[in-house]
């Protein structure tokens, strides 16, 4: 039997052998089909069957003409997601699977469970599937789903690494996830195999383990059945029936089979790779592409018998125990596409390309080293799906109501199956998930991007290779880059700006003094035949980032924030959400969507929420009323009955665009939602001196009289007519200008000229960010979240619970403040200056009672600031008094740091400045 060092010497020595050598991205593409000769580690599935094509045809089961639910997918999600709606009530749920359970992509999963991830919300997740395979499940129904509790085991071999895992553990902390950090003489007495000469430390999590797919789903689908919901095997599905309503919405109506057709309003789809071919029978992009995913087993190798699995992710490399041996898998930068993905696919697995998956046996034995002499017993090599980046896809398809993503899981289904089968299952009979999903939701995406074949497929390979990387706090992606360009990128690529990349559009996060930093073309980290770019001064000034000190840049965002507080900074911001709500039912739909009161004379601009029923807030924006106009145009549209501008944060405007959608289509408002975010630029001059500099520009009189706060107008502005907004994001005299596509350089630089003597720099949203938390500005998807009401965030004054107007989420918030808050968002302010980036634990009085979800350096106050939910331990609401009474510490990489908590902004918290007083 070969051993793995024979292995990597045949494959370092032997030449390619490919026609497509020097073709660049040929090479990706493999038309080879799946091979079912393998010696696999489930051989009792294998052996089961001889091939799809001895699987007896028809339905296992006659089908229902109706169903309430219809998931498609018999795989980790799809049954997840079926017990969950069972246990929500919805007896009437249909599972299809084509082939038999588990015969896609699950059945050949390493079914790895690590607990601790870079993301709060991912951490429940991760709890919730443990919880669900390690005790309910066979709490339920008698049966084991062979989980195997044996640890995890992560290696670092450089200081960034070991300080990423530290920054885990503290999170850990918050969430009772038991880890710790262990010297390298600790991990080898924990794990005597493991070559610990290279190592800075690891990160141990003891209650870790492995699940097994086979016996999972097969546990989920019988605890689903015995509940009412039916499981039909050998039944593909053919076609999806789409209904439009009166309104001219499109919903799902029924699910065609090779063997009926079932009525349903509602389809689930867990198709895993084959997830896009079904979204394409209803008319819904699924932005993923298919991939070969490999790992191989040992034979068995004494000693490692009840060793915890080991994730070495600067080898990208993982050892997973197998029994008596162990799987060897990874990540590598040059994966093998998977282009012409086969219907007929089950229970099959590719021949592995050993020149591909060298590098994960040269790490192997670097840190096991008995693999060497060790053979192989069997490779693995099957199909997984990936997406642009690395997130799964779920949620309701904006394109078709009813419709229901569950797929793309890159990879991590087994493991992050439990807590997104429960979401999605929420998301489907109550509307929306309990947890904050947008991290997973397909209405982040663009729609320009879901179906651009380049850059869905130039980001997804690039969050494949860099799966292992460390999660540095400034990262930003290299590929499909330049999708949406603002009005004035080139002029501010001139001046050094270095871009970020949010959705597709490039928006400016600081600017340098070497010169532009262009971002090229995706060059594939060298791989499949590409160039890899040598001088790339973009990728040189974001390698310089990667750190979790404060970054070398900080001296230049310092900068940028103190010439805003001193005199001014010019901030564009043309990639926002521009929306217009127009119509009859306007002022209706106002009143239902927006937390405040927006139903003010024309001219007014007020700062609000949008809440879903359960009052936690989806978005945060400003609503301007507007007074009809003569003329179409995109600064001032015609309309009948009433109007609004909507001002909405570009990283979220798809997401805010579904969401009103939505709630209008729901409530069948008479009104028109248009986006004009391509058709207006916006730029943002705040700081003392903004009114001295827009005087010079604006022809209208912009004192505190004639342009008070919350207003806006008409006007011009070097002779282009633009809408002036007196508004501020970072707590200082200020004013937005949004102006037509085509006249935004020329008032960009008549502002510029204009400031020129006052001190007016360029800035950007390392600036704002900076800026914003030094003055207490909530930021949405940080500070606020689906799953946070506005009381809890310190925001009841966007609400208009004094009127008697119903609004989306009122009753829930009149319920929380009547039950008392059981958390609060608590300012912190740390003397010693030490970075902090968020997901940093806070202690209280000797406990763990939260954690932060944000945290920045304020260069006016000097000191590190952070944001967090805290709760009482006891169980018991939150009250003032209760945070006004603790001492407080923030747990930093294991290192706790006094911390002030403050009820108020640190900053100005009178607000002088915002009004001009300073």
């Amino acid at each position: 039997m070969a051993s793995l060092s024979l292995a990597l010497r045949v494959a370092t020595t032997c030449p390619r052998q490919s026609p497509a050598r020097g073709l660049g991205l040929r090479l990706l593409t493999s038309t080879a089909g799946p091979t079912t000769e393998k010696n696999v580690p489930y051989q009792r599935t294998l052996k089961e069957t001889e091939g799809p094509s001895a699987v007896a045809r028809g339905p296992s089961h006659p089908l229902p003409s109706s169903a309430d639910v219809v998931v498609i997918g018999g795989g980790s999600l799809g049954c997840q997601t079926l017990y969950h709606l069972s246990k929500l009530g919805v007896s009437g749920a249909v599972l299809l699977e084509r082939e038999r359970l588990t015969s896609g992509t699950t059945w050949h999963t390493a079914g790895l469970l690590w607990q601790l991830r870079p993301s709060d919300v991912e951490v429940e997740l991760l709890a919730h599937t443990r919880r669900v395979v390690s005790q309910q499940l066979e709490e339920e129904t008698g049966l084991h789903t062979g989980w195997i509790q044996n640890g995890g085991l992560f290696i670092a071999s450089n200081r960034q690494r070991l300080d990423e895992y530290k920054r885990l553990m503290s999170l850990g902390k918050a969430y009772g996830v038991e880890s710790h950090v262990l010297s390298p003489a600790e991990t080898k007495a924990l794990y005597p195999l493991l070559n610990v000469e290279d190592l800075y430390g690891t990160l141990y999590v003891p209650h870790d383990g492995t699940m097994d797919p086979a016996g999972t789903c097969t546990t989920l689908t019988r605890a689903a059945t015995a509940r009412g919901a039916q499981v039909i095997e050998n039944c593909p599905v053919t076609g999806i029936q789409v209904r439009t309503d009166d309104f001219g919405v499109r919903r799902v109506a029924a699910v065609e089979t090779e063997h009926g057709t079932i009525q349903t309003p509602c389809v689930v789809n867990c198709a895993g790779v084959w997830a896009s071919t079904v979204g394409r029978m209803a008319g819904v992009r699924v932005p993923l592409v298919a991939m070969h995913h490999a790992y191989v087993v040992t034979e068995r190798i004494e000693g490692i018998q009840n060793m915890p699995n080991v994730r070495d992710h600067d080898a990208s490399v993982y050892l997973r125990l197998q029994g008596d041996a162990l799987s060897v898998g990874g990540y590598e930068t040059n994966p093998i596409f998977w282009d012409e993905v086969s219907d007929e696919f089950a229970f099959g697995l590719f021949d592995l390309d050993w020149d591909v998956f060298t590098q994960h046996m040269e790490g192997a034995i670097n840190r096991v080293p008995v693999l060497e002499k060790t053979g192989v017993k069997s490779t693995v090599c099957g199909p997984e799906s990936f997406t642009p980046d690395h997130k799964p896809l779920m949620g309701e398809a904006p394109e078709l109501r009813g419709f229901f993503l569950g797929c793309g899981f890159n990879s991590a289904g087994m493991m992050l199956g439990g807590g997104c089968g429960q979401e999605l299952a929420h998301w489907v009979v109550h509307g929306r998930p309990e947890k904050d999903m947008h991290a997973y939701d397909i209405r982040r995406f663009h729609h320009s991007l879901t179906d651009h074949h380049r850059w869905v497929r130039e980001r997804s390979h690039e969050s494949y290779a860099k799966n292992y990387s460390v999660v540095f706090p400034h990262d930003e992606p290299l590929a499909g880059r330049g999708m949406r360009r603002e009005p004035l990128s080139g002029e501010l690529l001139a001046q050094g700006c270095v871009f970020q990349e949010r959705h597709g559009w490039e928006r400016p996060g600081w600017f340098s003094p070497q010169g532009p930093a262009p971002v090229l073309s995706y060059d594939y980290y060298g791989a499949y035949g590409n160039q890899a770019h040598q001088d790339h001064t973009y990728a040189r000034l974001l390698q310089e980032e990667y750190t979790f000190d404060f970054p070398p840049h900080q001296p230049l965002i310092r900068k940028e924030c103190l010439a805003c507080r001193g005199a001014a900074a010019v901030f564009n911001m043309s990639y926002f959400g521009k929306f217009y709500l127009l119509g009859l039912d306007a002022k209706k739909a106002a009143d239902w969507l927006f937390s405040a009161d927006v139903s003010r004379p024309p001219g007014s601009t007020v700062y609000t929420c949008m809440l879903n029923h359960r009052g936690g807030v989806e978005s945060d924006l400003t609503v301007s009323r507007l007074a009809p106009g003569t003329q179409a145009s995109p600064l001032s549209p015609t309309f009948e009955g009433d109007g609004y501008y909507l001002a909405v944060g570009g990283a979220v405007a798809q997401h805010n665009w579904s969401h009103i959608s939505t709630v209008l289509q729901d409530q069948r408002f008479r009104c028109q939602l248009v986006d004009s975010s391509e058709d207006l630029g916006m730029i943002s001059i705040q700081g003392p001196a903004s009114r001295a500099i827009l005087q010079e520009v604006l022809d209208t009189d912009l004192s505190g009289e004639a342009f008070p706060f919350s207003t806006h107008k008409l006007t011009r502005a070097a002779g282009h007519l633009v809408r002036a907004m007196r508004l501020s994001f970072v707590g200082e005299l200020g004013w937005e200008l949004h102006i037509p596509r085509e006249a935004c350089v020329p008032v960009y630089r008549a502002v510029m000229a204009a400031g020129a003597k006052h001190g007016l720099v360029n800035a950007g949203y390392r600036a704002i960010d900076s800026l914003s938390i030094e003055k207490g500005y909530r930021h949405w998807h940080a500070d606020l979240r689906p799953d946070d009401s506005p009381l809890e965030a310190g925001l009841a004054f966007t609400c208009k619970l004094k009127s008697p107007v119903p609004f989306l989420g009122r009753e829930a918030l009149e319920k929380q403040r009547a039950t008392g808050l059981r958390r609060r968002l608590v300012c912190f302010t740390v003397e010693e200056k030490v970075p902090m980036f968020g997901l940093e634990a806070i202690w209280r009085n000797g406990q763990v009672v939260g954690h932060t979800r944000r945290a920045d350096f304020g260069f006016a106050i000097d000191k590190t600031i952070a944001y967090g939910y805290i709760c009482d331990p006891s169980g018991r609401p939150v009250s003032l008094d209760f945070v006004k009474s603790g001492d407080y510490a923030l747990e930093r990489m294991g290192v706790t740091y006094a911390a002030q908590a403050h009820l108020k902004s640190p900053f100005d918290p009178d607000n002088k400045r915002v009004k001009g007083i300073y």
